[in-house]
């Protein structure tokens, strides 16, 4: 189904004020396969962010392909970033979707300045760049192309299952450049997780798309954040989760408690107080001097869930500092004695990029994989029939070889078919994309 149909004009009554003042909004649509959600499509006149750091790390950078989130979970920090265009950190995060449709083409050209260091980019940050809408409107393959083409280290954070639709792609770019993944996955109880965030896929499909990386030769890690007060905190939710990490092949896990910024607490309450009314007064208690739990209780779930982790073999990794994403491997080992300090290079005087000279061939799916849906029915991989006839080929199909293949490949196929990498960078001016 083409979205032309749903358009809607920006001086329609009830359009939005702060959107419609933006000289670079092209249209908003709503369509039925996203009841309640508005996507209003912008020209990005820029594409990377560059983000303050802390410590020994002065800076990072981010990519956002998209404002507000249908993922609608009550705890997300990212909900006041909505406010400056006069929507709410509220209903509003959830159902006004804000989408950069040229957003791979502007970061081409920002990676193609001299002035670009190939300093390690974090997606997934503030939005999930793969929630629903990218499987309509497809703008990661040409983020992670146009990145690994120009030589910049990236690393995705995500709640979306379909980071699978573009393994084949990450796994090559990995040949080129350090590429870093992890799936957020902090709720363990079905039904806690639907009332929480309603809008994500399940644990369950998580769980599984961090298999799915590990089977291809990726890293994957979990991020177990936030950790609720009084909800999943229990030691016995806890083992569980890491029980369960630890069986998808979790490469580390990284934990924190809930903290509450203003904007968000107003928001996560509204929930508390309808879900769990009993835990108010502990939760005004806990947060009553700021965003953070209190220094006793995080001490206190330090103290709970080392051991844990420990006994079910898993590592503790470690955030970047600056983006509060996965730790780029680009960085290095921090220093001993400095946790957050990086080593500028990853050996002693060794180029960064030096372990990516050689090539790593992408493996093909395995059947169970393309055929596999998430809990909603939904398949992980696949696309709606009008992204096949755009694309030219299914998200599983790629241009993977088989297994057999993968171990001896024709010079004749390397001359003759293109990577993923070149077939994925976007051109200079975008297309129509409906």
């Amino acid at each position: 189904m083409r979205w032309s149909a749903q358009e809607l004009s920006t001086e329609q009554t009830g359009a939005l004020p702060g959107l419609a003042r933006l000289n670079n909004l092209v249209r908003s649509v709503r369509t039925p396969e996203f009841a309640g959600i508005t996507f209003h499509e912008v020209l990005a006149k820029s594409a990377l962010n560059r983000v303050p750091g802390q410590s020994a790390m002065p800076f990072g950078w981010t990519i956002n392909p998209y404002r507000g989130c249908s993922h609608a979970c009550s705890y997300c920090f990212a909900r006041p970033t909505h406010t400056y265009l006069e929507l709410d950190a509220g209903k509003d995060f959830d159902n006004e979707i804000i989408v950069k449709v040229n957003v791979a083409e502007v970061l081409r050209k920002e990676l193609a300045k001299p002035s670009w260091g190939r300093h390690p980019v974090a997606l997934g940050t503030n939005t999930d760049p793969y929630q629903r809408a990218e499987g309509r409107y497809r703008l990661m393959p040409g983020i992670i192309a146009a990145l690994a083409q120009s030589g910049t280290p990236l690393s995705i954070l995500t709640k979306g299952t379909l980071l699978r639709r573009d393994l084949d792609l990450l796994v090559e770019a990995s040949g080129v450049v350090p590429v870093d993944l992890a799936m957020s996955i902090a709720i363990y109880d079905d039904e806690l997780q639907q009332s929480v965030e309603p809008g994500t896929p399940s644990t369950a499909a998580r769980l599984a798309t961090v298999t799915a990386v590990r089977e291809r030769g990726l890293d994957c890690s979990v991020f177990m954040m936030p950790i609720l007060p009084f909800l999943t905190d229990t030691k016995a939710h806890l083992d569980a989760a890491l029980r369960q990490a630890k069986a998808a092949g979790a490469s580390n896990i990284m934990y924190t408690a809930l903290h509450l910024r203003p904007g968000v607490k107003d928001w996560y309450l509204q929930w508390l107080a309808r879900d769990h009314p009993e835990l108010m007064s502990r939760y005004q208690e806990l947060y009553a001097t700021g965003a953070y739990a209190r220094k006793e209780y995080r001490i206190w779930l330090a103290a709970r869930i080392k051991p844990l982790i420990r006994a079910h073999g898993l590592e503790r990794g470690r955030e970047d500092p600056a983006t509060g994403g996965v730790r780029s491997s680009a960085l290095g080992r921090p220093q001993q004695g400095n946790p957050d300090a990086a080593a500028s290079r990853p050996g002693d005087g060794q180029d960064p990029f030096s372990r990516f000279a050689t090539d790593r061939s992408a493996v093909a799916f395995p059947a169970d994989d393309r055929d596999r849906t998430d809990d909603r029915g939904r398949s992980a991989v696949a696309f709606p029939a009008d992204d096949r006839e755009r694309t030219g080929r299914s998200a599983s199909e790629g241009l993977a070889l088989g297994p057999a293949d993968a171990a001896v490949r024709p010079a004749a196929y390397a001359r003759t078919r293109r990577s993923l990498i070149e077939e994925e960078l976007p051109p200079e001016l975008a297309p129509t994309l409906f």
